[in-house]
C-alpha cells in the first residue's frame, strides 16, 4: 500500500511539473510575442473601420471571383489528389508495423523534411521553375501535403489490429497481399477522412499562393485590397466562406459514409 501511495505521489508531482512547466511557457511565448490586451482593445475602431468598408460588396466582380475559385478549388483538388496518390506508399514504408526499423525510420524523417518547409516557399520554388500559373500551385499543394497524409497515413496503418494482419499473413500471403487484405481494409475510413479534410485546408492554403503568381483567387485578394477596393474584397471573402462551409459538410458527409 506504501508503494502505491509512493508511486501515486510521484505521478502526481511529475504532472504537477509539467502543467508548471507548459503554463510557463505560454506565459514566455505570450510575452515574447508582445501580447497587449490594452492595444486590442484599442484596435476596436479600426476592426469597425475595416468591417464598414466592405458594405456594400461589390457584385460586379461576381462572375470574375467565381472563375477564380473554382481555378483555386482545381488546384486543391489536383495537388491533394496527386499528394494522396505518393503519400500512400510513403505511409506504408513509415509504418513500424510494415517496414523494417531503418527503413520506417528514414521514411519518417524524409516526410518531416517535407512538411518542415513552408507552403510560400515551396509555390515561390515551382513557380520559379515551371512559371506562372495554377500548375506550381497544384505541385506546391502536393509536395506539402505529401508530408503531412504520408504522417497521418503512416500512424493509422501502425494502429491497425495486428491479430488481423497476421491471419493475413498466416495464409501464406505476400506482403503486398497483406498489406492489401490485411492492413488497409481496417484503416479505409480514417485513410479517406484524412484525404477529405486535407481537401478542405488545401483550399484556404491555395487562396493565398496567387500571392506569389501560383494561380487561385489570391491574386486578386492582393490586387483589391492594395487597391482599397474593400467592396471587391468582401465577395472574395463571401465565396471562400460558402466553399469552405461546404467542404466542411463533405468531409463531415464522407466520414459518416465510409464508416
Amino acid at each position: 500500500m506504501t508503494a502505491l501511495r509512493q508511486r501515486w505521489k510521484l505521478r502526481f508531482l511529475a504532472q504537477t511539473l509539467v502543467w508548471l512547466g507548459a503554463g510557463v511557457l505560454v506565459a514566455v511565448a505570450l510575452w515574447w510575442s508582445e501580447f497587449d490586451l490594452a492595444a486590442l482593445a484599442r484596435s476596436g475602431p479600426r476592426f469597425s473601420e475595416f468591417f464598414a468598408r466592405l458594405v456594400p460588396p461589390d457584385w460586379s466582380v461576381t462572375q470574375l471571383v467565381l472563375q477564380s475559385t473554382l481555378e483555386t478549388l482545381m488546384i486543391a483538388i489536383g495537388g491533394t489528389a496527386l499528394a494522396v496518390i505518393f503519400a500512400l506508399p510513403l505511409g506504408f514504408l513509415a509504418a513500424a508495423n510494415v517496414s523494417p526499423g531503418w527503413l520506417s525510420q528514414a521514411i519518417k524523417l524524409f516526410l518531416g523534411l517535407i512538411r518542415s518547409i513552408p507552403l510560400i516557399v515551396i509555390a515561390i520554388l515551382f513557380v520559379v521553375a515551371v512559371g506562372l500559373g495554377p500548375f506550381p500551385g497544384a505541385l506546391a499543394i502536393a509536395f506539402h501535403s505529401i508530408g503531412m497524409l504520408g504522417k497521418f497515413y503512416a500512424e493509422e496503418f501502425e494502429t491497425a489490429e495486428k491479430g488481423i494482419v497476421n491471419a493475413v499473413r498466416g495464409t501464406g500471403a505476400t506482403w503486398s497481399q497483406t498489406l492489401r487484405w490485411g492492413l488497409f481494409p481496417q484503416c479505409v475510413p480514417q485513410v479517406v477522412a484524412f484525404s477529405v479534410y486535407r481537401l478542405e485546408m488545401n483550399f484556404r492554403d491555395a487562396a493565398v499562393l496567387g500571392l506569389v503568381g501560383a494561380g487561385g483567387i489570391g491574386y486578386y485578394i492582393q490586387l483589391y485590397v492594395r487597391g482599397f477596393q474593400y467592396e471587391k474584397v468582401a465577395v472574395l471573402l463571401l465565396v471562400i466562406i460558402v466553399v469552405v462551409t461546404l467542404l466542411d459538410q463533405l468531409t463531415y458527409w464522407v466520414r459518416r459514409w465510409v464508416r
